[in-house]
């Protein structure tokens, strides 16, 4: 069959409707195969037309770096409230909440960087849709940034000797704020990811949130140790994130649905992994050894642990994104 000119519809702007379904049609004869066979039909193996029934997501670095850095100030600003409230050590509630303050800081722009311009986060913000976990999450992160905000606001008056009453109740008052909402953002962006139709996510959707809460724990547990807070309950808290991830690992690997083979074949699979063995069966061995160590081996033994969980935590969102394109891509109808 001769091939036929394409004909662009700005030519032709004085046609009818029934004129521009003959062009379409005309059109469309040129994907038919060279033997003249009938147009192929949508298939489980063929998807429709040869094309992905899904379409990938189209979101960029920002995302799953958004994702990194809010679980690790959630779970931050859960540790620092707590702590402020039995009394730990005052260095360790500064620096949950610094880390915290930072992560309420680079949220919201990196969730702007995504979207393009500010005045897309605001229009987020004009509608609140509790059926929408999108919705619910960016209400969920202004409030945990107003709330770990106040408290470091609140430390600096302290320090500085000014308000002192205000200063204790700014203080109080954004550590409730911190632990309310810290969990919901920590776990949300799995709720996000597992209600979508991506197959690799959908049926990962009771999975997701407290995969991610895990390995929120661990990367804000990485990051303290590594300032140098060895507290045993950072190594309480540390054990049983890895031991979760490792438990979830094992959940992924022995799933046989065919919809969640992305998470065990080719780049995306390996990265997965990845994420899995460097957020559990590391940090959790070293951990466990550590207990049997003593002065500065055991203290080594930590920070590699706190360094492979938040090593481990950052590649886990990363790959997650990528599952997720990798499914989209080779969805088909069922």
């Amino acid at each position: 069959m001769s091939e036929l000119p394409r004909i662009k519809q700005e030519d032709v702007p004085e046609l009818d409707r029934e004129q521009r379904l003959v062009l379409i049609q005309r059109e469309a004869m040129q994907f038919m195969p060279s033997d003249g066979s009938a147009f192929p039909l949508a298939s489980p193996q063929n998807g429709y037309y040869q094309l992905p029934m899904l379409k990938k997501p189209s979101w960029s670095w920002e995302v799953p770096l958004y994702f990194f850095v809010g679980g690790a100030a959630g779970s931050a600003g859960m540790i620092g409230a707590v702590a402020h409230v039995t009394g730990a050590p005052a260095e360790v509630v500064r620096d949950a909440r610094r880390i915290a303050f930072a992560g309420a800081i680079l949220s919201p722009a990196l969730l702007i960087s995504d979207l393009g311009r500010p005045a897309r986060f605001l229009a987020m913000l004009r509608v609140f849709k509790p059926q929408s976990p999108m919705s619910v999450g960016v209400y969920v992160l202004m409030a945990f940034s107003a709330g770990a905000t106040a408290a470091n606001l609140g430390e600096w008056l302290e320090r500085h000797r000014q308000f002192s009453r205000i200063a204790v109740f700014m203080q109080n008052l954004g550590d409730i704020v911190a632990l309310m909402f810290g969990l919901p953002l920590v776990t949300y962006t799995g709720v996000l990811i597992g209600v979508t139709v991506i197959p690799a996510w959908n049926k990962n959707v009771a999975l997701l949130p407290a995969h991610f809460a895990a390995s929120g724990m661990a990367a804000a547990v990485g990051l303290l140790e590594l300032m140098g807070h060895e507290s045993p309950a950072l190594q309480a808290l540390g054990t049983g994130a890895a031991l979760m991830e490792t438990g979830m690992g094992i959940s992924i690997e022995a799933n046989p649905d065919p919809a969640v083979e992305p998470l065990k074949r080719g780049t995306s699979g390996w990265l997965i992994r990845l994420g899995g063995v460097l957020s559990g069966p590391v940090p959790l061995v070293l951990r466990a050894f550590s207990f049997f160590s003593k002065g500065r081996r055991a203290s080594k033994l930590r920070k590699y642990a706190a360094v492979s969980s938040v090593v481990g935590s950052a590649i886990t969102r990363a790959a997650w994104i990528h599952a997720g394109s990798v499914s989209a891509r080779q969805s088909r109808p069922t």
